[in-house]
């Protein structure tokens, strides 16, 4: 939806809500682009919360390290699948990079009992059957997800991890 840019305002929101609810909490994102969505969830951080944003193309990673600057996120230059499950489990992950046919297996696995895992880019109202983010989430028995609509347009589906 956003074609690869930044998350949009309402998105942001989402996230800015989400994270407030997980003080002490270990948050990730997952394809930090140019750094829209991060900053939402840095400026939202609880205090004793910790929170990585991972962004493999490295003009992005640049625009974002910069545009993150000041903040308590920590910004790397890498693959997620290399970096972020040394460091999970994770309270909630947002899940904005783009899925390139990969299973949700990994990004699921590395969520706390408990933990919110968040993607958007949507089209609202598709069909569950032939769309592999709906399957993922709606028929994975680990997770309880839920699709909103974040703009008449755009949709994201929340999901959270079976204690």
């Amino acid at each position: 939806m956003t074609g690869g840019g930044s998350s949009i305002r309402e998105v942001q929101a989402l996230l800015a809500t989400l994270v407030a609810s997980k003080p002490g909490g270990r948050i990730a994102e997952i394809g930090t682009a140019f750094g829209a969505g991060a900053r939402a969830i840095a400026e939202a951080l609880p205090p004793d919360a910790t929170f990585v944003t991972v962004e493999s193309d490295p003009a992005r990673y640049a625009e974002a390290r910069a545009a993150l600057s000041g903040t308590r996120a920590e910004v790397l230059n890498a693959r997620w699948e290399d970096v972020l499950p040394a460091r999970a489990p994770f309270d909630l992950i947002f899940f904005d990079g783009g899925t390139r046919g990969q299973p949700f297996e990994l990004p699921i696995s590395l969520l706390a009992p408990g933990g919110v895992l968040i993607k958007d880019d949507l089209t609202p109202g598709e069909p569950i059957a032939g769309d592999p983010v709906r399957e993922a989430f709606f028929e994975d028995q680990r997770l309880i997800a839920v699709e909103l609509l974040t703009t008449a347009a755009t949709a994201a589906i929340v999901a959270v991890r079976r204690p």
